[in-house]
């Protein structure tokens, strides 16, 4: 199975890499872009084909190492 887990950042979380990218953005001359906000994301390759099973190991690893939870959320998702 295959998985991709995304990270970002909650809503209130002062974001400087989103707002150094927004501004280099706009300093390529690219307008209408605006409140960018930055994130991560992990694609996955799962052994076996127990969803639930996968479920479970995906979120482990998340609260464990990649996703920050006091700052950031994360979403699964299994293909």
């Amino acid at each position: 199975m295959k998985a991709r887990i995304i990270v970002t950042l909650k809503t209130g979380v002062l974001d400087p890499q989103g707002k150094a990218i927004e501004a280099a953005l706009t300093s390529f001359g690219l307008t209408g872009i605006d409140g960018v906000r930055q994130g991560k994301v992990f694609d996955v390759e799962i052994a076996g084909n127990d969803r639930a099973a996968a479920e479970a190991t995906l979120k482990s690893a998340c609260e464990k190492l990649l996703a920050n939870t006091v700052v950031e959320n994360y979403a699964i998702e299994i293909a």
